[in-house]
């Protein structure tokens, strides 16, 4: 019988330090189309990791379909990379977390993962607009009426004024992943209003991301979208107060101000 040529090696392992790596926690939906290309454009690319799960969802973007995700975030939690650290979790559906509300979310989320801060696309966009002194704003999203009114209602409890908001009326987030960045723009230009200090371009299924620059350069004014601004919330939370990614706005120029009570979410 032949010898067997597997043995252990002579030299031992170096392990790095678990904590040295910066990474990240992503939930996303199981529809979602764009979240994970944008955060990874954004985000710093060395030594970065972001590490992704879905919650499962069914279209139409209702209401009460937003809603179900609820119980379910915390077992989606569960899986992300399980005893390693996380700077960070994101949530990532704007619309959900008007429906759910940040603070619920962030619970459930800590209940699988006590200690991490968890951005949500709605909590990230306020802290963004406060950090550009924007208090009266103007919004695009790609919902149905029915889905826009709440995210309206939303940004005036937390002290905005919505001066103008437009809705394109779909129902399908597959749908609104496949607008083109054009559309997006020139829907972008016609949402704005002379009275808007800022605009806001909801949805992290919208490859909104694509067109910040140009929309700053036509309207003169910063525009915040739910994936910069979760990807900026990020990057500042993992103690990345120079990351400066060119061409995603003014936004990345800045400190986080914290909302309130000084939570993320």
């Amino acid at each position: 019988m032949n010898k067997s040529p597997v043995s252990l090696s002579p030299l031992l392992p170096e392990f790095e330090d678990r904590g040295r790596a910066i990474r990240f926690g992503l939930i996303a939906l199981a529809t979602d189309l764009t979240s994970e290309r944008d955060l990874y454009r954004m985000l710093p690319s060395a030594d970065t990791s972001i590490h992704v799960t879905r919650v499962a969802f069914e279209n139409p973007t209702t209401p009460e379909n937003l809603r179900k995700m609820a119980p379910r975030l915390t077992e989606a939690a569960d899986l992300l990379v399980p005893g390693e650290p996380l700077r960070a979790i994101c949530y990532s559906c704007t619309a959900a977390s008007v429906m759910i509300g940040d603070r619920e979310i962030a619970d459930a989320i800590n209940r699988a993962r006590p200690g991490v801060p968890v951005v949500t696309p709605t909590a990230a966009a306020c802290m963004a607009l406060t950090s550009l002194g924007a208090r009266r704003i103007a919004v695009l999203t790609p919902y149905l009426e029915a889905t826009a009114r709440p995210m309206a209602a939303y940004f005036s409890r937390n002290g905005f004024a919505v001066e103008r908001m437009h809705c394109f009326g779909l129902e399908d987030d597959r749908e609104m992943a496949r607008i083109s960045v054009s559309s997006i723009v020139d829907a972008a230009l016609a949402a704005d209003t002379g009275e808007a200090e800022a605009l806001f371009i909801s949805c992290t299924a919208l490859q909104a991301v694509g067109g910040i620059s140009q929309i700053e350069e036509r309207i003169g004014k910063p525009v915040v979208t739910s994936n910069q601004a979760s990807a900026w919330a990020m990057a500042r939370l993992a103690g990345l107060p120079n990351h400066r990614p060119q061409g995603y706005g003014r936004l990345f120029e800045l400190p986080i101000v914290q909302q309130n009570n000084g939570e993320v979410a």
